[in-house]
C-alpha cells in the first residue's frame, strides 16, 4: 500500500502506473510484401476523423460522415459518456459540506392572552473530511471511467464506420457482379445467334441451340439474383446511418471496383495510442486502481464535522438572544465487520488484476487484427495478380474455340466449357477485389482509424485541482 500526502490529507492505496503490455518491435506480415502489394507509409498521413476519404469516393464519404450524427449505437454510447461525465460531479460533490435548512413555526396562547407565533429557522451543515482520500479516489475512479466511456464512444464510431464501409463495398461488389453477369449474358446471346445460324445451315444439331439457350438463361437468372443481396446491403447502410431503409437509395455508379488504397501503418508500439478499445481498457485499469484506494480508506476513521445554527424569533422587539449555534466533530472506525472490509479490498485488487489481463488481451487482439489484415492484403494481392492472368487466358481460349466451332473442328461443348471457365475466373477475380477492399477497411480499423489517445480529455480537465483538494 502507498500513501500520498496532499494539502487536504493523505491518499491511501496505490498510485496508478500503467502496466506493461506485450509489444513486438515490428509487424511480421509487413516485413515481406508480395508482388503487387505496396509497402505502406506512416500512419500520420491518415486524416484525423474522416479516415474513409482515403478511398476517394464522394458517395462513400457522404454516407460515412452520417454515422457520427445519426447512428443509434453511437448515440447510445454518447449518452453513456455524458452520464459518466456527470458521475464525476456526483463524486466531487462529496468533497464539500452539505447544508440543509429547516423552518419551524409554533403558535401559543390562552383565553386571557393573545396568540403568539414563534419562528425557529435553522441550518445544519455536515462535512465528511476526506483525510484518507476515499472521496478523492472515488473522483479519480469516476474520471478514469469517463475517459474509458469517451474511448468506448470513439470505438463505437469506428466500429459502425467500418461496418458501413464494409456494407458499401459489398454493395459495390454486388453491382460489379451484376455487370459481369450482364456482360456475360450479352456474350452468350451472341453465341446463341451463332448456334442458330449454324443450325439453320445444317452444320450442327438443335442440341447446340438448346445448350446455348440454357447457358444464357442461367446467367440471366444469376444477374436477377444479385438484387437480393444488393437490397440487403442497402438496407444495412440505411440502418448504420440511422435511417429507415425506405428513405435511402444508393445509385449504381457503373464503375468497376477500385483498387484498395495504400494503407498507412506505424510501428506496433504506437498502435497502443491509436486504438480506442485499448485506451478504454487502460483507463478502466486506473479506475480499478483508484477503487483499491477507496477500499483501503474504508479501514481508516471516517471524520465528520457537524455545525448547527438556529434562531428563535418571537414578536418584536427582535433580539440576538434567540440565536444558538454548535459545532461537533465525530470519528467512526470499524472495529469488527466479520471480514467485510478485507473481502472488499481483496475483491478490488482482484478486479484490478482482471483488468490488467483484459488490457493485455486487448493489446494482443489488436496486434492480431493488424497482422490478420496485413496477411490477407498481401495474399489477396498475389491472388488477384494470378486471377487476372487466368481471366486473360480464359478469354483467349473462348475466342479460339468459338472460331474453331464455326470452322467445324470442335464440338459446342468445348465452347461452353471455355465460357464457363471464363465466367468462373472473372467471378473469382471480382471476389478477390472485393476482399481486398474489405480487408483494407479492416486494416485501417485495426490501426484505429484516424483516432489518437491524446483526444481523450485529461483527468486534470475533468477534475480541476480545486475540486481534488477539499476546502479547509
Amino acid at each position: 500500500m502507498t500513501m500520498t500526502s496532499t494539502l487536504g490529507g493523505c491518499l491511501v492505496g496505490p498510485n496508478y502506473v500503467r502496466p506493461s503490455a506485450p509489444t513486438p518491435e515490428h509487424f511480421k506480415e509487413a516485413a515481406a510484401p508480395a508482388k503487387g502489394w505496396k509497402r505502406v507509409s506512416p500512419l500520420d498521413t491518415i486524416d484525423r476523423g474522416a479516415w474513409w476519404d482515403v478511398y476517394r469516393d464522394p458517395t462513400l464519404s457522404a454516407l460515412a460522415s452520417q454515422v457520427d450524427i445519426s447512428n443509434q449505437s453511437v448515440a447510445s454510447a454518447a449518452a453513456n459518456y455524458v452520464a459518466a461525465r456527470e458521475a464525476i460531479k456526483e463524486a466531487q460533490a462529496s468533497l464539500f459540506p452539505t447544508v440543509t435548512a429547516s423552518h419551524t413555526t409554533t403558535a401559543s396562547g390562552s383565553r386571557v392572552s393573545r396568540t403568539t407565533l414563534t419562528f425557529v429557522p435553522s441550518a445544519t451543515a455536515t462535512w465528511d473530511i476526506d483525510v484518507w482520500g476515499r472521496i478523492r479516489r472515488n473522483v479519480e475512479a469516476s474520471a478514469a471511467a469517463a475517459q474509458a466511456s469517451a474511448a468506448d464512444l470513439q470505438n463505437a464510431k469506428l466500429s459502425e464506420q467500418g461496418a458501413l464501409l464494409t456494407a458499401y463495398y459489398d454493395l459495390r461488389a454486388t453491382d460489379a457482379l451484376k455487370d459481369l453477369y450482364d456482360r456475360t449474358a450479352a456474350a452468350y446471346q451472341k453465341t446463341l445467334e451463332i448456334t442458330r445460324n449454324e443450325f439453320k445451315g445444317g452444320t450442327v444439331s438443335e442440341a447446340d441451340v438448346v445448350t446455348a439457350q440454357t447457358q444464357l438463361y442461367q446467367v440471366q437468372a444469376l444477374s436477377i439474383d444479385t438484387g437480393v443481396l444488393r437490397a440487403q446491403y442497402e438496407h444495412a447502410i440505411a440502418l448504420l446511418i440511422g435511417r429507415p431503409p425506405a428513405d435511402l437509395r444508393v445509385q449504381r455508379n457503373g464503375r468497376a471496383l477500385p483498387p484498395p488504397p495504400a494503407t498507412p501503418i506505424t510501428v506496433p508500439a504506437r498502435l497502443l495510442e491509436r486504438r480506442p478499445d485499448v485506451a478504454a481498457a487502460e483507463r478502466t485499469l486506473q479506475q480499478d486502481s483508484a477503487l483499491i484506494g477507496v477500499a483501503v480508506a474504508n479501514f481508516y476513521p471516517d471524520i465528520n464535522l457537524t455545525a448547527l445554527f438556529s434562531y428563535t424569533a418571537g414578536p418584536p422587539p427582535v433580539s440576538m438572544a434567540g440565536a444558538a449555534w454548535s459545532i461537533a466533530g465525530s470519528a467512526t472506525q470499524p472495529i469488527f465487520d466479520g471480514g467485510l472490509l478485507s473481502a472488499q479490498l481483496a475483491a478490488a485488487r482482484a478486479n484490478y488484476d482482471s483488468s490488467v489481463a483484459t488490457y493485455r488481451q486487448t493489446v494482443l487482439t489488436a496486434f492480431q487484427q493488424v497482422e490478420d489484415a496485413l496477411a490477407a492484403i498481401r495474399v489477396y494481392a498475389a491472388e488477384a495478380a494470378k486471377d487476372r492472368e487466368t481471366v486473360a487466358a480464359a478469354k483467349k481460349a473462348v475466342a479460339v474455340y468459338l472460331n474453331q466451332y464455326q470452322a467445324g473442328t470442335v464440338a459446342f461443348t468445348t465452347v461452353v466449357t471455355a465460357q464457363a471457365t471464363q465466367l468462373t475466373a472473372e467471378e473469382s477475380l471480382l471476389a478477390v477485389q472485393q476482399s481486398q477492399l474489405i480487408e483494407s477497411v479492416a486494416l485501417i480499423q485495426a490501426l484505429g482509424g484516424g483516432w489518437h489517445a491524446d483526444e481523450l480529455s485529461p483527468i486534470e480537465t475533468l477534475t480541476p485541482v480545486s475540486t481534488l483538494t477539499p476546502p479547509l
